[in-house]
C-alpha cells in the first residue's frame, strides 16, 4: 500500500494532519515516507524521505512520536525484491568448489522510463566476477544460471550477489545486493531461498537536515488473533454484563474505565462499542455507561463535557454506525461549499476587502457589504443544512435513533424539572452536533467527505458555519453568544435554527421498540455496500487479444458481490461473487501504461479462472479497491498464494516472459495488506483480541481490586457465599485473561490457525 497525503499548495511548512492505519504483513522490516513535490506538468519531485525500520518501531511500544530529518534519496538505496539463490559447497578434484545457481526474483524496482527494468545478476567472489544473461523487460526475471568458484578452506571473503538494470548509453542502475558469510555456508553445506535485496549504503550521505524535517506519530500494533472460539468466554462474560446493566452483581465495564488511563480511552471505547455492535448490543452498552455517567453528575451543563468513557464510546459510534448518515446530509453542502469558494467573513477585524475583487464594474465593495453578503451566504447554507437535517428522520439508522432516544430518556428521568426541559435535547445535540456534524464541517476529509483539504478561504467559511452548528446545537443560550458578538448577523437563522432542531430531536427519538426491529430487520436482509464508485473495466475473454480501452462503469462491492451498473441509479448486473474471488492484486505499469490498474482474479460458475482488469483515477482509489477486495473475501477457500502482475499478451505473460498461461506466478499474493477505513467490515476477532490486550495490561490492577473487594466479610460473603468462584465476574475475568495467555502461549503454535496481524497507526 501506498497511501498518498493531499497536497498543500504553496508552502514550504506544510501542515497535514491526516492518519493512515494499514494492516501489514508480519515479514515487512521498514516503513518509508517520501515528501514530494507536486508538478503539474512534469515529473513529481522528491524532496526527501524518513525510513523507519521494523526494529525501530519495535522499540518504541507507546509509538514513536516527534519531527525526523528527511534524509537525500539516494538511487543506489531505492531497492525493493527478492532474489531466489541455491548455495552449495561441492566437493572438487583439488579443492571444495562453492556453487551459486541464480534462479529468479520478483518485485525488483522498476528502473526505466517505460515502468520495467532489464534485470542481471552480477556474482562476485574472491576477486572473480561472473554474470547472468539479461532479461528484457522485466521485473520479475528468470534466469535459471549457476556459477562456481573455488574455495579455499579458511577463507574470510565474503560471496556478493547483486542485481543490476542494463541501460544501453547510460550507466547501470542498481538494484540491490545480498552478501553471504562464506564461513557459514562451509558448515551449512546448502543454502537455498528467496533473499531480500539490500540497499547499498557504502556512499557518503548529504548531511541530515538541510533538506527540512517531518513531524510524524507513528504507532507498531502486533497482534496474533487467535481462533473465534478462544475469545468466547471473554465476549460472553462481557456481553452478560451489559446486558444485566447497573444491576449487574460484578459492574466489569465501571471498572474498565476506572483503570483505564485517559490517553487510551479513545481507543479501549472504539474496540468495546465495535465488539458490542457486532453482537447486536451497542444500545445497551451505551445506555450503561449513560446511566453510569448520569449517576455521577450533579449538574447538568457539566453532562457528557468530559472525556469519559461515555463520551468517547459515543464518538466511535457515530463514526462506525452513522457515517453514510452523515454523508448523505452534509455532502451536497460541503461539496457545493467548496465549488464556490467564495470569500466570507465576519469578524471585522479580519476583514480583509482585496481579497473579494468588485461588486461592479466601478468600485471595490466596503467592508459593510462583504460582511453583509458573507453573512447573507452564512445564513443560506445554515438553513440548508438544518433543512436537510430536518427531512433526515427516516434515513437515520435504527440502532442510532434507538441510541439517542435512551439517551433522552435517560437525561428526562434524572433532571425533569421545568428548567431543565432544554437538557435532554442538548445531551443529543452535544453529541450530534458538536461531536459529529461540527468537526465533520471543519475537516471533511477527515470524515471522508472530500479528497482534499480546504484552502484557507473554504476552510474560513467551513469554519464560520461549524460555529454557526455549534450556536444551534447549545440550543442559543446566552453563554455561547457573548463569546463571539460578532457572529449576530446569523442570530435569526440560529434562533428559529434551534426550533427546528427540537423538532427534529422530537421526530428522531420517536421510535418504538417494534419500528426499531423492524428496520433493522429490513437492513439485515440488504447487503450495504463495502465501497462503490466509478471504475474502467477491461476483461480478458478467451484467447483474444487485449483491447486497448477501457469501459466507463459504476460498480459496487457487497459482502456478496462485485456488481456493475452504467449509471448508478441503473439496474446493477453481477460480475463476480464474492466467494469466487481468488486474488486482487496490482498490475505492472507497462501493462496497460497505468499504474493504477488493479486485476481481481475469480472462478466462473464452471469452476474456469477468470481475471478482470479494472482501472481507478489515482493511487488512492486503487489503494482503496484493493484493501475493500480483500478485507471481503479474506476468509474465502482457495485463495491464491501467487500471481502474475503482468497480463498474458501474445503468447507470453509480460511480467516474466514465461509461455504457460496456466502458470502459478511470479510474485507473492498481498491478501493481508489492507488499510484500515472507517466502512469495513466488523472484526469481531480482532477487536476482542485488543480488548484482551487492553485487561491484561492493567491485570495487576484488577487482582488488587478483587483482593480488595474479598477482602470484608460482607463482600466476602456476598462474593463467596455460594462457595463457587465462578460466581464473581471479576474472578472469571481474570481466569478468562489466564487462559487466553495459555492459549497465546501454546506449543506448538502451528497447531492453532493463528493469523498475525500487523497494524501501523500512522499520524502527519
Amino acid at each position: 500500500m501506498n497511501p498518498l497525503s493531499a497536497t498543500v499548495w504553496k508552502t514550504l511548512c506544510p501542515f497535514w494532519g491526516e492518519e493512515y492505519q494499514v494492516h501489514l504483513p508480519p515479514t515487512f522490516h521498514m516503513v518509508a515516507f517520501y515528501v514530494m513535490d507536486e508538478d503539474a506538468l512534469s515529473r513529481d519531485d522528491v524532496i526527501g524521505k524518513v525510513c523507519l525500520t521494523r526494529d525501530t518501531l519495535v522499540t518504541h511500544p507507546k509509538g514513536f512520536s516527534g519531527w525526523a530529518h528527511l534524509t537525500e534519496v539516494d538511487p543506489d538505496e531505492e531497492v525493493q525484491g527478492e532474489i531466489h539463490l541455491r548455495l552449495e559447497v561441492v566437493p572438487g578434484t583439488r579443492a571444495c568448489r562453492l556453487r551459486c545457481s541464480v534462479l529468479e526474483a520478483r518485485d525488483l524496482a522498476p528502473k526505466d522510463r517505460n515502468g520495467t527494468s532489464d534485470p542481471f545478476v552480477r556474482v562476485r567472489y574472491n576477486g572473480r566476477t561472473q554474470e547472468t544473461s539479461i532479461v528484457k523487460k522485466s521485473c520479475y526475471p528468470r534466469w535459471n544460471e549457476t556459477f562456481e568458484f573455488e574455495l579455499e578452506e579458511g577463507a574470510t571473503e565474503a560471496l556478493c550477489v547483486e542485481a543490476w538494470d542494463w541501460d544501453l548509453v547510460s550507466r547501470n542502475d542498481f538494484l540491490g545486493k545480498v552478501v553471504f558469510n562464506v564461513q557459514r555456508l562451509w558448515v551449512a553445506q546448502q543454502e537455498e531461498g528467496w533473499f531480500r535485496l539490500q540497499p547499498d549504503q557504502s556512499k557518503s550521505r548529504q548531511k541530515e537536515g538541510n533538506l527540512g524535517s517531518l513531524q510524524l506519530e507513528v504507532r507498531l500494533r502486533d497482534e496474533m488473533v487467535l481462533p473465534s472460539g478462544c475469545y468466547q468466554a471473554l465476549v460472553q462474560l462481557l456481553c452478560r454484563e451489559v446486558k444485566l446493566g447497573t444491576q449487574g452483581p460484578g459492574q466489569l465495564i465501571p471498572l474498565i474505565e476506572e483503570m483505564t488511563s485517559t490517553e487510551c480511552r479513545q481507543e479501549v471505547a472504539t474496540n468495546l462499542l465495535k465488539l458490542f455492535l457486532g453482537q447486536g448490543l451497542a444500545k445497551d452498552f451505551l445506555d450503561l455507561l449513560f446511566q453510569l455517567e448520569l449517576g455521577r453528575t450533579s449538574e447538568a451543563n457539566t453532562l457528557f463535557r468530559s472525556n469519559s468513557l461515555a463520551s468517547k464510546s459515543m464518538e466511535s459510534f457515530l463514526k462506525v454506525a452513522g457515517m453514510r448518515y452523515l454523508h448523505g446530509v452534509l455532502g451536497p453542502i460541503i461539496d457545493r461549499i467548496f465549488e464556490e469558494k467564495k470569500y466570507v467573513e465576519l469578524d471585522p477585524s479580519k476583514v480583509e476587502v482585496k481579497d473579494v475583487g468588485c461588486s461592479g464594474l466601478h468600485r471595490p465593495q466596503t467592508e459593510a457589504e462583504v460582511l453583509e453578503q458573507s453573512a447573507q451566504t452564512l445564513r443560506a447554507h445554515l438553513g440548508e443544512l438544518l433543512s436537510a437535517l430536518c427531512r433526515s428522520v427516516r434515513a437515520c439508522p435504527a440502532v442510532v435513533r434507538a441510541t439517542f432516544r435512551q439517551l433522552f430518556q435517560r437525561v428526562r428521568e434524572r433532571f425533569p424539572s421545568a428548567e431543565h426541559e432544554n437538557v435532554p435535547f442538548i445531551a443529543v445535540t452535544s453529541f450530534l452536533c458538536l461531536r459529529f456534524f461540527s468537526p465533520a464541517i471543519m475537516a471533511p476529509k477527515l470524515f471522508h467527505l472530500r479528497e482534499r483539504h480546504a484552502d484557507a478561504r473554504t476552510s474560513r467559511t467551513l469554519l464560520l458555519l461549524a460555529k454557526a452548528v455549534q450556536n444551534v446545537g447549545n440550543m442559543d443560550t446566552p453563554a455561547s453568544r457573548a463569546k463571539e458578538a460578532w457572529m449576530e448577523p446569523l442570530q435569526p437563522t440560529v434562533h428559529q435554527g434551534v426550533t427546528q432542531l427540537k423538532d427534529f430531536i422530537t421526530k428522531l427519538v420517536d421510535i418504538e421498540e417494534k419500528e426499531e426491529l423492524d428496520l433493522q430487520r429490513a437492513l439485515s436482509l440488504q447487503a450495504p455496500p463495502v465501497k462503490e464508485g466509478p471504475l474502467f473495466i477491461h476483461r480478458t475473454k478467451g484467447k483474444s487479444p487485449l483491447l486497448t480501452s477501457f469501459k466507463k462503469l459504476y460498480f459496487s462491492l457487497t459482502t456478496e458481490a462485485l456488481s456493475f451498473a452504467k449509471t448508478p441509479s441503473s439496474k446493477k448486473s453481477a460480475l463476480i461473487k464474492l466467494a469466487n474471488i481468488r486474488a486482487a492484486e496490482k498490475v505492472e505499469e507497462k501493462s496497460f501504461g497505468s499504474s493504477h490498474v488493479m486485476q481481481v482474479i475469480y472462478t466462473d460458475d464452471a469452476g474456469r479462472p477468470q481475471t478482470a482488469y479494472l482501472q481507478c483515477k489515482c493511487v488512492n482509489e486503487l489503494n482503496q479497491w484493493l484493501s475493500a477486495l480483500r478485507k471481503v473475501s479474506i476468509n474465502n477457500t482457495g485463495l491464491l498464494g501467487s500471481y502474475h502482475p503482468g497480463v498474458f499478451r501474445g503468447d507470453k505473460w509480460t511480467c516474466c516472459h514465461q509461455k504457460d498461461k496456466t502458470d502459478l506466478g511470479c510474485d507473492k499474493t498481498r491478501s493481508r495488506v489492507t488499510l484500515q477505513e472507517w466502512n469495513d467490515p466488523l472484526d469481531h476477532d480482532l477487536e476482542a483480541q485488543l480488548i484482551y490486550r487492553h485487561l491484561l495490561g492493567m491485570e495487576a490492577a484488577l487482582r488488587e481490586k478483587h483482593r480488595e473487594l474479598s477482602a470484608g466479610t460482607e463482600a466476602a460473603s456476598m462474593l463467596t457465599g455460594c462457595g463457587e468462584a465462578s460466581e464473581d465476574p471479576l474472578a472469571q475475568l481474570l481466569q478468562v485473561l489466564q487462559d487466553l495467555q495459555e492459549a497465546h502461549s501454546c506449543s506448538p503454535v502451528s497447531s492453532l490457525p493463528l493469523e498475525p496481524n500487523c497494524l501501523l497507526e500512522l499520524q502527519t
